[in-house]
This record gives C-alpha cells, structure tokens and sequence, in this order.
C-alpha cells in the first residue's frame, strides 16, 4: 500500500473489475427507481382519485429520505466499510419495495408513501456509498470516467423506468383500474426487490477492495462554512434537484392537459424520451466542455431552461410539450457542472465537500407538493414558475462563478 487511501492497493484487487460491475448495477437500480418514481405520481391521481398536490407527496418522501439517511450512511460507512454500507442499502431497498404488498393490498396511499420512504433510504444510503466508493475503485485519474460510466447506466435505468411504467401502469383506461394497475405495480417492485436480494447476496460473497473513509470529522464539515463561494454552490445544486424533480413530477399531468389528446400512456412513453435526451445531453454536454468553459456551458443551459420555461408556463400544444420536453436536455449538465465547480479550489476538504454536496439531492423534496397545489387551484403550467425561480438562481450562479474567473475544473459526478 503506497498511500493512506491505499490506491495501490485497490489497482492491484484482482477482484476490482468484478466490483466495478457489482457497484454500476446500483446505479442502474436508483435510476429506475427515479424513472418510475413520476409515472406513480400520475397513477396514483388515476387509480386513488387524489389531487396533484396529495400526489407530490411522493417525491417528498423520496427525497426527504436523502436527507434524512445521508449522515447515518456517511456514519456508517466511516464505521463499516463501503461494502457492508452497500449491502446495508440494498437491504433498505428491498424492505421498502416489499412492504409495496401490504400497502397496495389495502390501497392504502399513506402506507404506500411509508414504504417509498423506506425504499428512498435504501437508494439514498446507496447513493452516499456508491459514488465515493467506485470513484476510488481503481486509479484516480480514471475516476472520472468511471463515474460517468455509472452515471450512464443510472441514465439508463430513467429512460427504462417510464417505458415499464407506461406499459403496465395505464394499460387499461376504464373506471375499475384500480385493482388490476396496483396489481402490476405489485408485480414490478416485488421483482425489483428479487433483485436487490440477489444482488445484495452477490455483493457478500465477493470480495471487494476495502478503501480507508477517514478524516470526515464535524470539524472538517464546520470548515467549509468558510468557503462563500462553495456554499453558493451547494445552494444552487439543492434548487437544481428541486427543479428537475419538480419539472418531472408533473410532466405527464402537462402532455395529457395540453390539448393534443394524448393519454397517460402516451405521456409516460414521452416522459421516457425526455429521459433520453437527458441521457444524451450529459454526453454532448461533457464534448462541450472542449469548446467551452464549465461555468458558460452552466449560464448556457440555465438561460436556454428558463426560456423553455416561459413557453411552457404561456405556451399551448405540441409547441409547449416540447419545451417542457427540451428542458431535460439542457438540464443534463446542470448536477456535474454545479458539482465540480463547486469543490473547485478546496483542495484538502474536496472528499467532505462532496459529501455535502450529495445531500444536496434532497433538494427533490422541495417543490412537489408546493407545484401540485398550484397545479389543483391554478392549472399545471402556472406550477412550473418554481423550477424557473431555481434556473434563475443557477444562471446567476455561473455568471458569478464566471467573473471570479474560475478555472475549468473537469466535470464530476451527475
């Protein structure tokens, strides 16, 4: 072992490509579990007959568990390692997704968000061990690229997540779906949980590289509060994950109330295309950096997310819905850019700062049910000025980032 982190070490594992594998398939799961996450949100208003607002409650609990779990994970894996903190959250996931059979047997909405919160802390104690582990899982100027290579898989998982739903969800459109949709809803997650298990009893019986988490003190956090800028950055990242959990909460409330005659199913499979794009935007988005700074690519995007906004909250027709649809697209950037210029310049503290900056994703807990409100008494486009406010945020963000004349850090995680 050359270092404290014990990098030689871990480029030596024999076993480190398999645990590459292993740790990636996590990240497909949390981004199917995302992608699913807004096709339930309609379905519920369908098959349970609640408001949009009752219905953002959804994304609330899913993303207050992020916030809730990031520190004891943090804790945890500190304690016991990156391998039992990935079993431990897979073992989360797997409750939360069975305990979906109770909750639908009953058809209760109430049980079913406690179960989604149990599923979440499973996916949020993952998030908080699988993005520090795979980006130390080898050499470092390799990280990376194995972080986006995660992070396409995760992208995967969203695009797939609508298309499931799409399928089985809304396959029938009759007064009496309700039992027969949360039937299919069953089905889906408890084979998501045979999964999980399968994959949780792979993760055991492997050996995987054991990677030193030390120095994450509360007096390193407290430290960073001397870094305005990083703050800032923290901030933007927190309204960034409102606004894209917010912008797809109701995606499929806007394309079926635009006035083309478009279904539930239909506006999920659409809701699935604008996953891709967001998918595909990371990788043109990334090209560009070739061609432009990180913090102009950032104003680029907020400023284009905040014209397509404005169509979409004036707007009407296949016009609008491409708007909204477009908005995936330049939001892409938005998590890895803001996360990388953010740790810029805090060198030693650069392993806590992210940290924090991954509980910024609890941020998603933020606009749903404010937008479903204004959606219930104002109209659904009216709810889309609350992810406008956080694009405005963001833009001010990079222009101020771009006359402190930041240097051009590679882009990180997403």
């Amino acid at each position: 072992m050359t270092d404290h982190t014990g990098n030689h070490a871990v480029r030596n594992d024999p076993n480190l490509s398999r645990s590459i594998v292993l740790v990636t398939c996590i990240f497909f799961l949390w981004g199917l579990s995302y992608g699913l996450l807004d096709v339930l949100n309609k379905h519920f208003q369908e098959a349970m007959h609640i408001n949009k607002a009752d219905s953002g409650i959804l994304q609330v609990a899913y993303f207050l568990a992020y916030f809730v779990i990031a520190v004891p994970a943090a804790l945890f894996n500190q304690r016991y390692g990156y391998k039992r903190g990935l079993i431990a959250g897979l073992v989360l996931f797997a409750t939360g997704a069975l305990l979906f059979i109770p909750a639908l047997s009953i058809s209760s909405f109430v049980c079913f968000v406690a179960s989604l919160f149990i599923l979440a802390c499973g996916l949020g104690f993952l998030e908080t061990t699988a993005n520090p582990y795979i980006s130390q899982l080898g050499e470092q100027r390799y990280a990376e690229k194995r972080l986006n290579l995660a992070q396409a898989f995760c992208g995967l998982g969203t695009v797939i997540g609508p298309l499931i739903g799409g399928a089985l969800f809304f396959g029938q459109e009759t007064a009496t779906i309700t039992a027969a949709s949360h039937n299919l809803v069953l089905q889906v997650y408890v084979w998501i949980a045979v999964f999980v298990v399968l994959l949780a009893g792979v993760i055991a019986k492997t050996t995987m590289p054991a990677i030193s988490n030390a120095g994450q003190t509360p007096q390193a956090y407290r430290s960073l509060l001397a870094h305005p800028g990083y703050m800032t950055g923290v901030l933007a990242q927190f309204l960034y994950v409102a606004a894209q959990v917010g912008v797809g909460a109701f995606f499929i409330n806007y394309a079926t109330e635009a006035g083309v005659g478009l279904g539930s199913q239909n506006a999920a499979w659409l809701l699935s295309m604008a996953m891709f794009l967001f998918m595909a935007g990371r990788f043109i988005g990334t090209f560009s950096l070739g061609f432009l700074s990180p913090t102009k690519l950032l104003a680029v995007s907020a400023l284009s997310c905040l014209a397509l906004s404005m169509v979409v909250i004036v707007g009407q027709g296949y016009l609008a819905i491409g708007a909204l649809t477009l908005i995936f697209f330049f939001m892409s950037i938005m998590f890895p850019t803001i996360f990388s210029l953010s740790i810029n310049g805090l060198g030693d503290k650069t392993k806590i700062g992210s940290s924090l900056l991954a509980m910024a994703v609890s941020g998603g807990a933020l606009y749903p049910y404010a937008m479903g409100y204004i959606a219930d008494h104002y109209g659904t486009s009216a709810a889309y000025t609350l992810p406008l406010i956080s694009f405005a945020f963001i833009l001010g963000f990079a222009m101020t980032q771009e006359k402190l004349g930041m240097p051009n850090p590679a882009v990180s995680q997403g």
